[in-house]
């Protein structure tokens, strides 16, 4: 049946004459032709007898006849591949067989028969509809037209859409005797009859004709025809026009409805004014608006098509379009100001100028509007700024009056159905028009070029600051409703909601923003209600509580910013002052310690006022979030504040927990500790809870997320908030989720692949996180004196719930019955030695995990269990996965040095016949390879200014500036030679120039205390397992660089114990349940160890200089020992546990950080890292394993010599050598495995030494202003 004959064209002729007969009561039911394309499309669904028509019976059975076949062919091969498992889970059964089909040849064939087919039928149905139109035109015409208005579409892409409507087809000589007719000269009835005709006629016939120039004219002149119901069918032309014709045709029928507007508000019977206000129904008026309607839903819809066509037919629609509306402004002088414009008009069908959105949009069609904006008609434009300036005029005299605002309010916003609007009703609706496409304009760099703008009446031009002062000031000026009164219809026009939307669209545009909003007087004007209620002046602001809130949300949106938040913190010129007022970050903050005390009289008592206070709290929190934000704030005791008022609610209520807490930047996690320590846990509850239920956030909060995390865990009461919320518990089960049980929604058919890195992609996140959060002293906290359970029998169905479990579980697997129990044994294996690996580079982890956990010890004996069987027994080390990752993790955990003095091997194979030449071992010591040969020292020679130094510092009378004197001395020599700066002349430099300044009462900071060093009693076994440890590999470090003797134990014990004993002097007892308060220090003393180096192993050499440096201020962050639960610390600051070199020198390395090098802070805020973490662990640890011992020494020598401010760019040089380093593996999303496992290759101190002079020529005076006032003040 691939072939119709003429009987089956009867047929389906008349099959399809009897459905459109059934179906005719929906058809002309139907508003439009495209409604009613839509109930022929769902009849099956809405047709319960659709499946009993003839026609779609005969179909059905044609349909079965050609390609039935072909679905049953494609139906048995699918379920045989199925049932073998070769098809896909995603495709199912129904949409194979359908695809493979309509790919047949069958079907191609089959649709095009049918095609031909029903063109013939439709086309027969089309001309017996004319013959029966001819014959009963009275009658049956409107029947016969709406029956067959449906027309029939075969889904297929080269449809003709010829045959889309029912139409009467015309030839040429036709078409120009309807011109003719349409003549205004002809007689009435002629006319009539043949604009009937027009109606009946295709748009594209009459478009493409010969006659339409001449016939747009007759249709032009004839739309102002005084007979209401002839000028309405030439609409309805017009309309149909518009639905069915493509763009480069209807624009000539847009164009002639525009020029007859245009002529009609030209034209003298043209008499409205705004005064007297519109009355819609009056039938002229409606007849006008009908108009206007049809041209505002043509300019909605065309920038749809209209860049598939030439632009100059866009430009001739848009020109139409602003030359109609710029009527009133080209007209002559003489007309009145009252004139009621064709803007009026638009405005009441688009208010919201949505047209102007829709063509400002796209590039293409933004680029001519703007441009005849500017050419022809930017007196639009000067209208619309002249309507908001009117506006607000208007409102400001009203509100000083305090009179009017409220009438008017209703009179524009009243929810009453009313066919009239007075004259100041349509001057709202027009201004709220102006506003809005004012806002569309300011957003795109050519429309602000338009600015400033001469108003005839203003002497001065409106510039966009002005316009936005403007805006700004309508939020607090303009009526509005009573909160408890208003409704979603009414605040979505009210001026404040239409401003607010403006202004957040002009913060999420960087361009935009920094032209239009970064301006002091922009930021003036939003603080003038702060500025009001601060300084007790009358304030005359409606709805004050709502206007504050809009106030303060833009406000947070400003400082969300880069460039926002300079402007706030240092005002319009970067980094300089205004002299006329203070920058905005000063009122903001004083603002919100009054409302935060209920200090301001006008706002007690109402209900929103917590709502206020969080607004702007959040905005103090967008400032603060930044160390440099931070820095401006601290003076005010805001954190005291916030802590007075958390207090307060938590004693009237039952408080839900909020974020209000200065968790954003390092020291303000102190500021946070030592203040309202009793909120950590609430907001720690409150982010857990925010980051469970996956609230959709922006970029830069979801990276924020993770940053606070990461500060939160490095502090000791961080760590154990974040246990106590369940944070922990969440991460580990999410974790072993990923590594063991694989997603639930994956089904059985797919297996899991094998992954091709040692931590699976799956896995990696959880991975990161877990490294943000083990820092040492969140390790401390939370494994200190915890026991492995080791349980003879795990089951499968067991999940690890804490950071204990994760080590028993993956790291030490000691057990067969642990090994078992995993699915995936050698990957989740590999991800506990890779965790374990970047946990043991900090050397305190280290030595807790040893001590507590003995981790050598049972990596060595799987290494030894890793062999291969022989008869004459254990055979050679077994190279797997395993194997590589546990010697290297041996290797590292036991030697300690710099990147040129030790070898880790690598943990990947070679390609050849030695894939892996690094020698595996089972026991101690480790094979002499992975050691780097000392290079021997060059023979030292008398150095001029290394003599001159040492002079002045052995010169018993100090002359005035003795102390630069020698700083400028050190400098030189270490520029010059800095390898001379080491061993005995290390030792005496430092030994002498702080004995010098221990007895200078200005150089001292802390009292030394009485305390003479003792032998008795001090041996081994008093110190703690984690000191002997220390000890053990101190010393043997100390060997390997030929700087300790045999013995040199006792002599590191000496020091140690002495020095615990020394300092115990200064602390002060804590009852706290913290673990590191517990302890006399949480960790090894590696400074003391290090001078004991530089002292060559002379114990009392070493705690002299130790007794003598203490009393100096460097010692607070070079010597972490020295302040531990110190008397010369805050007690709140001692009850949190964070030391003075996370919450000083870390806060201030961030800082500088981003002012020095911006790329690496942003890669550490995208990476979900933070600098203090890893700097806090480089400055526990002194360096070690991460520089070589002649830099470690150059480091201690310097912030001795040069000053504790020293660390911090030390700090700063280490992360601009890093730089590259850093963007590449922040991009590869390993940025913490890099930093904590990587030494710093091919870093010198001396080759930073003029980049960190520079540092201190510009930050050196707020640093040790800040490093001063860690001690407890004397008051």
């Amino acid at each position: 049946m691939s072939h119709f004959t003429s009987e089956d064209e009867a047929l389906l002729q008349s099959m399809l004459r009897q459905l459109l007969q059934s179906v005719k009561e929906k058809i002309t039911g139907a508003p439009s032709v495209e409604c009613a394309e839509e109930i022929l499309l769902h009849l099956e669904e809405t047709d319960e007898n659709f499946h009993n028509y003839e026609f779609v019976k005969y179909l059905r059975q044609y349909i079965n006849n050609t390609v039935g076949s072909v679905i049953e062919e494609e139906t048995e091969k699918c379920t045989s591949a199925q049932n073998q498992g070769e098809v896909s889970g995603y495709d199912t059964l129904v949409q194979h067989v359908t695809k493979k089909t309509r790919e047949s040849k069958e079907y191609r064939e089959m649709m095009h028969a049918l095609k031909n087919v029903m063109m013939v039928v439709v086309e027969s149905l089309i001309n017996k509809f004319e013959e029966d139109r001819m014959h009963n035109k009275e009658v049956d015409s409107k029947t016969k037209k709406e029956r067959q208005s449906g027309y029939y579409t075969d889904n297929c892409s080269d449809s003709d859409s010829s045959f889309n409507q029912s139409y009467t087809f015309m030839s040429q000589e036709q078409l120009q005797l309807l011109v003719e007719r349409l003549d205004p000269i002809q007689p009435k009835e002629v006319r009539q009859e043949a604009v009937e005709t027009l109606c009946f006629a295709p748009p594209s016939d009459i478009l493409n004709s010969e006659s339409w120039p001449n016939l747009r004219k007759h249709l032009t002149m004839s739309l102002s025809d005084p007979d209401g119901t002839f000028s309405e069918k030439i609409l309805r032309f017009y309309a149909k026009t518009f639905s069915s014709s493509p763009f480069n045709m209807t624009r000539e029928v847009y164009t002639s409805l525009a020029r007859h507007l245009e002529l009609y508000f030209l034209s003298g019977e043209y008499s409205l004014r705004i005064s007297a206000g519109l009355d819609v129904s009056n039938t002229d008026i409606n007849r006008l608006l009908k108009k206007v309607r049809l041209l505002n839903e043509y300019q909605k819809e065309a920038p749809s098509s209209w860049i598939r066509h030439p632009e100059k037919y866009m430009e001739e629609v848009v020109e139409s379009t602003l030359s109609l509306l710029s009527v009133k402004h080209e007209s002559s002088p003489a007309v009145s100001p009252d004139f009621l414009s064709p803007v009026y008009f638009l405005a009441l069908l688009d208010i919201k100028a949505v047209w102007f959105k829709k063509w400002t949009h796209a590039y293409y069609s933004r680029t001519v509007v703007l441009r005849l904006l500017e050419k022809k008609y930017k007196s639009l434009i000067n209208a619309a700024v002249q309507q908001c300036l009117d506006y607000f005029e208007f409102c400001k005299a009203a509100v000083n009056k305090n009179s009017g605002v409220s009438d008017f309010s209703q009179q524009h916003c009243s929810d009453k159905q009313n066919f009239s609007y007075t004259g100041p009703e349509l001057q709202y609706v027009c201004f709220v028009h102006s506003l809005c496409l004012l806002g569309r304009l300011l957003i795109y760099k050519q429309g602000r070029n338009l600015f400033p703008v001469q108003l005839k009446n203003k002497k001065d031009s409106v510039s966009i600051t002005d316009l936005l002062v403007l805006f700004t000031q309508l939020i607090y000026y303009s009526p509005r409703y009573p909160k408890t009164a208003l409704t979603m219809h009414t605040d979505s026009y009210s001026p404040a909601s239409l401003v607010m939307e403006i202004l957040q669209v002009f913060c999420d545009q960087t361009g935009c923003a920094a032209e239009c909003l970064y301006k002091d007087a922009v930021i003036d004007a939003l603080l003038h209600p702060v500025q009001s209620l601060l300084s007790g002046t009358e304030v005359h602001i409606n709805c004050l509580e709502t206007t504050l809130i809009e106030v303060a949300d833009t406000l947070a949106r400003i400082a969300a910013v880069e460039d926002g938040l300079s402007l706030l913190l240092y005002g319009e010129n970067e980094k300089t002052a205004r002299e006329d007022s203070p920058a905005a970050v000063h009122v903001i903050i004083q603002f919100t310690k009054k409302l935060l005390h209920d200090d301001i009289s006008l706002l007690s008592g109402s209900e929103i006022l917590p709502v206020v206070k969080g607004a702007f709290i959040f905005v103090c929190r967008q400032m603060y979030r930044t160390c440099e934000g931070l820095q401006m704030l601290i003076p005010y005791g805001l954190h005291e504040s916030i802590g007075e008022a958390w207090k307060k609610t938590s004693l009237l209520s039952e408080r839900v927990p909020t974020p209000v807490t200065a968790v954003d930047s390092t020291s303000s996690v102190s500021l946070e500790s030592k203040n309202i320590t009793g909120a950590m846990n609430d907001c720690v509850n409150y982010m857990f809870s925010s980051l469970s239920k996956k609230i959709q956030t922006n970029d830069y909060e979801e990276f924020g997320n993770r940053v606070i995390v990461t500060q939160i865990a490095t502090t000791p009461t961080g760590a154990v908030a974040l246990q106590s919320s369940g944070f922990i518990k969440a991460l580990v089960t999410e974790l072993w989720a990923l590594l063991e049980c694989g997603k639930d929604d994956v089904r059985i058919t797919q297996p899991k692949s094998t992954p091709v890195e040692p931590i699976d992609q799956s896995c990696r996140k959880s991975f990161l996180s877990l490294i943000n959060l083990l820092s040492y002293p969140a390790v401390f906290e939370l494994l200190s004196k915890q026991d492995i359970p080791n349980k003879p029998i795990y089951s499968l169905r067991e999940v690890p719930t804490d950071i204990i479990d994760i080590i028993d579980r993956l790291i030490i697997l000691n057990s067969e019955a642990k090994i078992h129990s995993l699915f995936s044994y050698e990957q989740s294996h590999i991800f506990g030695l890779r965790l374990l690996n970047v946990l043991c580079c900090e050397l305190n982890t280290l030595l807790l995990l040893e001590t507590q956990y003995k981790v050598s010890q049972v990596l060595l004996t799987a290494q030894e269990e890793n062999v291969t069987e022989t008869s004459e027994g254990p055979g050679d080390f077994i190279i797997d996965g395993l194997s590589v990752e546990r010697n290297h993790v041996l290797v590292r955990i036991n030697l300690i040095g710099g990147p040129q003095e030790r070898i880790l091997p690598l943990r990947v194979l070679d390609k050849g016949s030695d894939p892996y030449p690094w020698p595996m071992f089972s026991s101690f010591p480790l094979p002499k390879c992975y050691l780097a040969e000392i290079p021997r020292k060059s023979e030292f020679r008398q150095d001029k200014d290394l003599d001159k130094l040492l002079s002045l510092l052995k010169s018993p009378e100090k002359q005035t500036g003795w102390r630069e004197s020698c700083r400028k001395q050190f400098c030189k020599v270490m520029k010059a030679r800095p390898d001379i700066i080491s061993g005995t002349i290390l030792a005496e430099l430092i030994e002498k120039f702080v004995s010098h300044l221990s007895e200078s009462r200005s150089d001292c900071y802390f009292s030394m205390g009485n305390y003479k060093a003792t032998d008795a009693d001090v041996k081994t076994e008093s110190l703690s397992s984690v000191q002997q440890l220390g000890v053990e590999m101190t010393v043997r470090y100390g060997k390997y660089l030929n700087l300790l003797k045999e013995n040199a134990e006792n002599g590191l014990c000496f020091v140690l114990m002495n020095c615990e004993k020394f300092l115990k002097q200064q602390q002060r007892t804590v009852e706290s349940p913290l673990c590191c308060l517990q302890e006399h220090c949480a960790g090894y003393d590696w400074f003391a160890s290090s001078v004991f180096l530089i002292m060559s192993g002379d114990r009392e050499k070493t705690f002299t200089f130790l007794q003598r440096f203490s009393r100096l201020l460097v010692s607070a962050f070079l010597w972490l020992p020295r302040l531990h639960i110190s008397v010369h610390l805050p007690i709140t600051t001692v009850e949190s546990g964070i030391h003075p070199v996370y919450f000083c020198s870390a806060h201030h390395i961030e800082m500088l950080l981003k002012a020095e090098l911006p790329l690496v802070f942003s890669a550490f805020h995208m990476s979900g890292f933070t600098p203090s973490q890893i700097c806090l662990q480089w400055i526990s640890q002194c360096f070690w394993n991460y520089m070589d011992w002649s830099e470690i020494c150059h480091y201690i020598a310097i912030c001795i010599f040069l000053g504790p401010d020293y660390q911090i760019y030390m700090c700063i040089s280490v992360f601009r050598h890093l730089q590259q380093d850093i963007l590449k593996h922040t991009e590869a999303q390993d940025l913490q495995v890099f930093l904590k496992e990587e030494a710093l290759h091919g870093f010198r101190v001396s080759d930073y030494l003029e980049y960190m002079e520079s540092l201190e020529a510009i930050y050196r005076p707020m640093l040790l202003k800040d490093m001063r006032n860690i001690r407890v003040q004397n008051t």
